[in-house]
């Protein structure tokens, strides 16, 4: 027991010298080495503790996270989203919590008894097409992915989350594969990259040395890849279908401009993330 205090309080000392957050040494002991939580809170000095990992191969991470800045999730494979447990690797963007709010979007905006076609474009580790899965038990789901390594993984964590039955996998850029679902989705989420090409580089090290930059850059002005959605969805939803994508603060007037100069789709709302900051536009396809 106070082996491993004394390793918290040195570790978390090394957070704060390095402007991280110390709650990270914590996760590392509870997620990482399966350290018991309450034991640890409630236990006396003389205690022995079981983990999963040794201090010795917890030193190790932590100081590759520190020297290094990989990130965390990276360092144990893997990251909580929603209900689920996910693998990642650097092959693929780490989900983050702001974007649960889309499976709650949808559940709001078509309801959980939905029996059509959706699809997950860009799907990483497959966080969001796993909680579309969940969400609407009645739905056909499809996730595309350019990358054959993130497809693999997110098959991986489906498969683990009893889902892989529910799901198609399809490797090809945004709609290609889907021709043969032309005018039939019923709603297409994505989390597409959006970051503009020239701020990549002065992003925290984190991301922009670990993070894929296929899933970060959106181009010189960070919407090539939602202006390319804008104007494909038409052929691919079904008339009120839905368009769900993530982007980034500051980037809502610029996406709205184009969905309405494009002409198929509904006035957009913009949707705000917990922090207040613009995180979602939502939209539909026009009906006749």
């Amino acid at each position: 027991m106070s082996q491993v205090r004394a390793w918290r309080s040195q570790a978390r000392s090394g957070a704060l010298a390095q402007d991280l957050d110390p709650t990270e040494v914590d996760w590392l002991l509870y997620e990482g080495a399966r350290l018991d939580r309450l034991k640890f809170r409630l236990g006396q000095p003389g205690d022995r503790l079981s983990l999963s990992r040794s201090l010795e191969e917890l030193t190790q991470l932590w100081e590759q996270r520190l020297g290094d800045r990989t990130p965390l999730q990276y360092l144990l494979g893997s990251v909580p989203w929603r209900n689920l447990n996910l693998l990642v690797s650097p092959a693929v963007l780490i989900p983050r919590p702001e974007t649960e709010a889309m499976i709650d979007i949808v559940l709001e905006t078509k309801g959980a008894d939905s029996a059509g076609i959706w699809v997950d474009l860009g799907t990483g580790s497959g966080a969001i097409v796993l909680g579309l899965a969940q969400a609407l038990p009645k739905a056909k789901i499809c996730a595309v992915d350019c990358s054959a390594e993130a497809l693999n993984l997110a098959r991986t964590n489906a498969e683990r989350h009893g889902l892989g039955d529910r799901i198609q996998f399809h490797q090809g850029s945004w709609f290609e594969p889907l021709a043969a679902h032309q005018g039939h989705l019923e709603g297409m989420l994505s989390n597409p990259p959006y970051i503009p090409s020239g701020e990549i580089p002065h992003l925290q090290p984190e991301v922009s040395h670990h993070e894929p930059h296929l899933a970060l850059d959106g181009g010189d002005d960070g919407l090539t890849a939602l202006r390319h959605l804008i104007q494909t969805a038409p052929n691919y939803l079904q008339p009120g279908g839905l368009w769900l994508v993530e982007i980034m603060s500051g980037q809502s007037p610029a996406v709205c401009e184009l969905l309405q100069d494009n002409g198929n789709y509904e006035t957009p709302h913009v949707i705000r993330d917990l922090a207040g900051h613009d995180r979602f536009v939502l939209t539909q396809t026009k009906k006749p």
